[in-house]
């Protein structure tokens, strides 16, 4: 009788033959710094989680750091006034993204990595990721010329990788044409190659003030469709894409591991705010053993694949790793 329950007797044994493992250095901490603000605002449907001032965002970003976490996703949050049809503020130099990657670069410099979330839907007041053409559609182009400028005022304010999440197309050979030609080719992109057009993303829209009318079906893609992530996978590797994500992460595994198997470059996925949001609710009940469940859907993302794993629980995940 073949007896593969010898290989699981003792947490030593399982240590030793593990096919995957997690560590600190492969998760990033996405994170919200919010203009306007004297205090920590806590987001009600994602518990634990904040609305950071410029001051609080410089000591969470410093205790990620020292948990051993691999990298920082930033998104600013304006205030409503700061918002217009083409979202000014997000290529502003005071604009709060880049007054923030200005802040953690002086702070850290490159002890961590700072990604900044390139997209306009934060700082538009329709909450689009583009500006609109006179139909009211977002229009691919315009929103590129736009893209190219976020680009750069993201890069000359300190971010190390930016994170182009719009779905717009060709927005990866655009960035990067931009940043190479203003003297920013060590400036990564990390292509959000397949950002499916999903429910799970609820939380997020009030952790960034949304003005969303609508949705985003007609660029972000359809859940019922898997072979056209390989089409954009291999469009954004084409265009210069550093790294690449699948978005959300949990639910999408099959994308994760299709993406994974044929892409030369590392490969991300974002745990998103409803995975994060659905753990933390059924924790709060006694449904699940929260400590083990988000160990587990970490485990899971990296065995489907990922390298890099974007997540709320980041810092959590960390001191449950080293301890």
């Amino acid at each position: 009788m073949e007896r593969p329950r010898r290989l699981r007797t003792t947490p030593a044994l399982r240590r030793l033959v593990a096919q995957t493992r997690l560590s600190p250095a492969d998760l990033v901490l996405p994170v919200f710094v919010r203009e306007g603000i004297t205090e920590p605002a806590p987001i009600s449907s994602m518990p634990g989680v904040v609305q950071h001032t410029r001051d609080s965002l410089r000591r969470a970003a410093v205790a990620a750091v020292e948990a051993g976490v691999g990298g920082l996703m930033l998104f600013g949050v304006p205030t409503p006034e700061h918002k217009d049809a083409e979202g000014l503020w997000g290529t502003r130099p005071d604009g709060i993204l880049n007054v923030a990657l200005e802040d953690l670069r002086a702070e850290l410099g490159d002890e961590t990595v700072l990604m900044s979330d390139l997209c306009l839907d934060e700082f538009t007041d329709h909450g689009h990721c583009g500006v609109l053409d006179d139909r009211g559609r977002v229009d691919n182009d315009a929103t590129l010329e736009r893209y190219a400028e976020m680009a750069l005022a993201q890069a000359r304010a300190g971010a190390h990788v930016v994170g182009p999440s719009g779905m717009m197309d060709g927005q990866v050979a655009v960035i990067r044409a931009a940043l190479d030609a203003a003297g920013f080719a060590d400036v990564s992109v990390l292509a959000y190659t397949a950002k499916y057009a999903s429910a799970y993303y609820g939380p997020f829209r009030e952790a960034v003030g949304s003005s969303l009318q609508g949705d985003r079906k007609t660029y972000q893609q359809d859940p019922a469709n898997a072979t056209e992530s390989l089409r954009e996978l291999r469009l954004d590797l084409a265009e210069g894409a550093d790294l690449v994500m699948v978005k959300p992460a949990l639910p999408y595994l099959d994308i994760v591991r299709q993406v994974a198997e044929v892409s030369d470059v590392p490969v991300a996925a974002y745990q998103v705010s409803g995975e994060y949001s659905q753990i933390e609710a059924a924790a709060e009940r006694g449904w699940l053993d929260r400590d083990r469940t988000v160990l587990e859907s970490l485990t899971a993302v990296r065995r489907a694949g990922a390298q890099v794993v974007l997540t709320y629980y980041a810092v959590h995940a960390a001191g449950l790793l080293t301890h």
